[in-house]
């Protein structure tokens, strides 16, 4: 008799009542702020976490999650007798927490030796809701009686299609963290200059940069329809950090793709520590990369 686990981590951005729904587990990310250690979905809603990058005088920072960690989860999973764990992780590109996952599975068979657990561990190539979405829909597939191979190979092959398109309206976050130079920040703050960023299969690109607030959401929606053109199955999700933006942009997606988005979301603790909080961010189906 097979008994199958969902696992991943606080980057996926699941909300709770989804996880217990399907019986995912979710394992928080450590984020470190003005010198005091939070775990993610613990010590911090997501409006709580915004508030205190606003308030706070450095930069948080992430840690990965270590291999000695996933070890010892994969341990609880064997002696609970599981014979099968659906592991989607964190975009490898972004962070050693998918390495350090190869390396607990391998510890995983001293501690354990002859140990029965398949491990299906994989790699998201991609950050928040857009992994953690798709793993809910095969967990729901499974538990609903789905052949696991084929739930699993659906799941590969819609990230495999996934693509994101987000924008900061603040270019603080940036700044402090380093990743723009602080006279690129101030006179992209004095120009009111937006970057238009993707991020398409692990790899982020600025792909504009508009000036002024109000050219923001359009240039976001254009970008995802140039990109899906052709798209028969085409579907899209909206991130944000709950600034007025969200709203302005899923009404001009609704106009422009002539459907309501799959899921409006919050970008978790991971994502927003990384982009500021002030962001949206549109996902959309894209052409096949593999």
């Amino acid at each position: 008799m097979s008994k199958i686990g969902f696992l991943t981590d606080s980057c996926s951005d699941i909300p709770q009542e989804l996880a217990d729904k399907y019986g995912i587990e979710v394992v928080g990310f450590p984020i470190n702020l003005d010198g005091v250690e939070y775990m993610e979905r613990k010590d911090f809603t997501n409006d709580q976490f915004y508030q205190m990058m606003r308030d706070a005088q450095g930069v948080p920072t992430t840690a990965a999650i270590t291999q000695l960690q996933w070890c010892e989860i994969y341990e609880r999973y064997v002696d609970e007798g599981y014979t099968d764990l659906v592991h989607l992780c964190i975009n490898s590109a972004g962070s050693s927490t998918y390495n350090n996952a190869v390396k607990g599975a391998e510890m995983l068979a001293e501690e354990r030796p002859g140990h029965k657990l398949n491990i299906q561990l994989i790699d998201s190539h991609t950050y928040s809701m857009p992994y953690g979405w798709y793993l809910c829909e095969c967990a729901r597939k499974v538990r609903n009686g789905g052949e696991l191979a084929t739930c699993v190979e659906e799941m590969k092959q819609s990230l495999d299609r996934v693509e994101i398109c987000l924008a900061a309206y603040s270019l603080k976050q940036m700044k402090k963290s380093g990743r723009i130079s602080a006279a690129a920040a101030v006179m992209g703050e004095l120009m009111g200059i937006r970057p238009i960023i993707t991020l398409i299969d692990g790899k982020t690109k600025v792909e504009a940069k508009v000036r002024g607030d109000d050219k923001v959401v359009p240039a976001m929606v254009e970008l995802a329809k140039k990109r899906s053109e052709g798209v028969e199955d085409f579907d899209y999700m909206i991130g944000h950090t709950n600034i007025p933006q969200t709203a302005d942009l899923e009404k001009a997606c609704r106009k422009a793709f002539g459907k309501p988005p799959l899921l409006v979301f919050e970008l978790g603790g991971v994502v927003s520590a990384n982009t500021g909080p002030d962001t949206v961010a549109l996902v959309y189906t894209g052409h096949p990369r593999g």
